[in-house]
């Protein structure tokens, strides 16, 4: 994979993160499940796709 999409991948894992935590810093009445659901999902994806290109890279 080239190294352009890695660090696209990575800035939107970043960004994905970002919205995670602001989400769960929510009081917890606040907090859309299914939202939060949603982007920790994705979050862990890209966390784990981001690994697998990482050591492929070795």
């Amino acid at each position: 994979m080239s190294k352009e999409i890695t660090f696209i991948l990575v800035i939107v894992s970043m960004a994905v993160w970002v919205m995670v935590s602001r989400e769960a810093v929510k009081p917890s009445k606040e907090i859309d499940w299914r939202k939060m659901i949603t982007l920790l999902s994705a979050g862990s994806l890209s966390a784990f796709v981001i690994t697998i290109i990482l050591f492929q890279s070795l």
